[in-house]
C-alpha cells in the first residue's frame, strides 16, 4: 500500500470521528444548560477549552456565546476543527482513495458533507440544531459500519482503525479534563445532586451513560466515571480500550517497533494510575502525560509510514 493512500485514510477517519465528537459535544451542552439552574451553568466556554481552540476564537469572536460558539464549532470554515471543516477534509480524503475502499463509502462520505453544508442554518439556530446534529451523527456511524462491513481488513484498513481510536482517545481525556475542572468545585450540599448531572454530561458526551450503569453498577460518581473512562477495558471509547485498538492494528502492519513503544508507555501510564483518587491539578496533570504520549505515537505512526512532506491537522 503507498505511503499517501494509508495518510488519507489515516485522516479521513480521524476527521470523521472529529466531526461526531463535536456533534456530541454540542448536543450534550445545549441539553445540560436545560438542566442546571443559572447560577451554575458552565455556559459554552468549555466547549472551545475541549477544541483547543481558545485563541483562534478570540481572534474573530468578541464574546463567548451560544450563538457564536455553535457557529464557530459547527460551520466557521475558517476554524479547521470545526463540523463543516472536518467533514470537508474528511471528503477530500476519501475522494483521492476511492479506488481503495467501497464505492458507496465515498457516496456516503460526499453526501454527509453535502447535508451538513445544505442544512447548516438549522445547526446554527436552537430549534432544529438536535435534528441536524443527530444527522451528522448517524452519517458517521453508518460509514464507520460500511467500512466494517464491506472494506477487506487489510492495511488499509487497520489505517482507518488507528486513526479513529486515536481521535477517540484525544477527545476523551479533553472531555475529561475540562468539564472536571468546570464540575461545580465549591457548591454548598442543596447543590450536590446538579454535580451528578454534570458527570451525567460527561459520560454522554461520550455515549457511555447505559454503559457505565452496566459496568459499574453504581450511581454517577466522579471516581467512579474516572475509572470507568480511563481505565475499562471493553468499552470502545474509554482511553485504554482505544489504545488497545491502536495497539492490535500495529500488529497487522510492519516496521510497527517506535509506535508500539509508544503505545506500551501509554497502557503501561493508565494501568499503573488510580484516576480516582486525583485531586484536580493531579488529575490535570496525569492527563498532560497522555497528551503527550497521543502526540509522540501520532509522530510515530506518521514517521514510519507517511510520506514526511505531507502534513495534516
Amino acid at each position: 500500500m503507498l505511503s499517501r493512500v494509508g495518510e488519507n485514510l489515516y485522516w479521513m477517519a480521524r476527521y470523521l470521528e472529529r466531526a461526531e465528537n463535536s456533534a456530541r459535544l454540542i448536543n450534550v451542552n445545549t441539553n445540560l444548560l436545560l438542566d442546571l439552574p443559572k447560577r451554575v451553568q458552565p455556559g459554552w466556554e468549555p466547549l472551545i477549552e475541549i477544541s483547543g481552540s481558545r485563541s483562534d476564537y478570540t481572534s474573530q469572536y468578541p464574546t463567548i456565546d451560544e450563538r457564536s460558539v455553535v457557529k464557530y464549532l459547527i460551520g466557521d470554515t475558517n476554524h479547521p476543527g470545526s463540523i463543516l471543516s472536518s467533514l470537508g477534509f474528511a471528503r477530500e480524503n476519501a475522494r483521492t482513495v476511492r479506488d481503495f475502499m467501497p464505492r458507496e463509502t465515498w457516496e456516503n462520505v460526499n453526501e454527509l458533507y453535502l447535508y451538513a453544508k445544505g442544512n447548516l442554518a438549522s445547526g446554527l439556530g436552537h430549534r432544529r440544531r438536535y435534528e441536524y446534529l443527530r444527522g451528522i451523527i448517524h452519517g458517521v456511524q453508518q460509514i464507520s459500519g460500511l467500512l466494517a462491513g464491506t472494506m477487506t481488513h487489510d492495511e488499509g484498513y487497520n489505517m482507518l482503525r488507528m486513526g479513529r481510536n486515536l481521535e477517540r482517545a484525544d477527545m476523551t481525556i479533553r472531555i475529561i479534563d475540562v468539564r472536571s475542572a468546570n464540575l461545580l468545585p465549591e457548591l454548598s450540599k442543596e447543590l450536590t445532586p446538579f454535580e451528578n448531572i454534570q458527570w451525567m454530561s460527561v459520560l454522554k458526551s461520550l455515549s457511555a451513560y447505559q454503559m457505565y450503569r452496566r459496568a459499574m453498577q453504581v450511581r454517577v460518581r466522579r471516581p467512579d466515571v474516572l475509572r470507568f473512562l480511563f481505565k475499562e477495558r471493553l468499552f470502545p471509547r474509554a482511553f485504554y480500550h482505544t489504545v488497545t485498538e491502536v495497539e492490535s492494528c500495529l500488529e497487522y502492519l510492519p516496521r510497527r517497533e517506535a509506535p508500539l513503544r509508544c503505545v506500551s508507555d501509554l497502557k503501561e501510564r493508565v494501568a499503573a494510575a488510580h484516576p480516582e483518587n486525583f485531586d484536580q491539578r493531579e488529575l490535570h496533570e496525569f492527563i498532560d502525560t497522555l497528551e503527550i504520549g497521543l502526540i509522540d505515537l501520532n509522530r510515530a505512526i506518521s514517521d514510519t509510514y507517511f510520506l514526511a512532506n505531507v502534513t495534516s491537522a
